[in-house]
């Protein structure tokens, strides 16, 4: 996730700004650096992960094999980006926007063409998908008033699908299959508890900020 904001990454190469004075410039990195590479590929996966997935009518177990290991290669390269990132402040324009994008583009490929296959319901995908796009709709919502920080449930959410779907694309069967089931049923659960969350922390979020513009102006009269 090489879109972290440069405070997160511990940057600090702040520049002088014309005229002498001390400008509040942080130093980003360049376009091609290696978090930003990992994002672009896992951006380049997931035609490759459709194609695999749907093989010979998306039934056979082997490619179903190869198209999970693409998936994981995906999810991984997620995992380092985000912190490589923070480490080394490799923060750019690119990354800020490309991440994301990368993130819901391969779990939306994943859950929609299992669908198709008709492995997964339909309503499951809904759910996950109408999550995904509120939250981020919502984040730009309230952007000017304040961050919504990811939580910890949002990040074990993110694992539950991670792991579920990856079980769904592999062609398993017997108790791997009933399992699957129910991990996919904690993900769904993760999904809707979490978002509920993020939608009251953006109503507060919101709140806040349009009291305090409030006692601004009332202020400046």
């Amino acid at each position: 996730m090489s879109g972290v904001p440069a405070s997160a990454a511990g940057g600090t190469g702040a520049k002088p700004a014309p005229g002498g004075k001390l400008g509040a410039a942080v130093n980003q990195a360049g376009l091609w650096n290696i978090a930003n590479i990992l994002t672009m590929m896992r951006l380049l996966l997931v035609p490759g992960f459709v194609m695999l997935l749907i093989q010979d009518g998306g039934f056979d177990p082997v490619w179903r094999a190869w198209a999970w290991a693409a998936f994981a290669v995906a999810m991984i390269t997620d995992v380092f980006d985000g912190h490589l990132a923070r480490t080394y402040n490799l923060v750019t324009d690119f990354g800020k926007i490309a991440d994301p994008i990368a993130d819901k583009a391969i779990m939306g490929a994943a859950l929609l063409c299992l669908s198709v296959l008709g492995d997964l319901p339909w309503w499951v995908t809904g759910v996950i998908l109408f999550r995904e796009l509120g939250i981020t709709l919502m984040r730009f919502w309230v952007i000017r008033h304040g961050i919504i920080p990811a939580s910890r449930g949002g990040k074990l959410k993110t694992l539950a699908q991670g792991v579920a779907v990856g079980m769904y694309v592999l062609a398993l069967t017997g108790p791997l299959a009933t399992l699957r089931f129910w991990v996919m049923a904690v993900a769904v659960l993760l999904t809707v508890l979490t978002g509920l969350d993020y939608v009251r922390q953006a109503v507060m979020l919101r709140r806040q900020g349009l009291a305090e513009e409030c006692a601004v102006a009332e202020s400046a009269r």
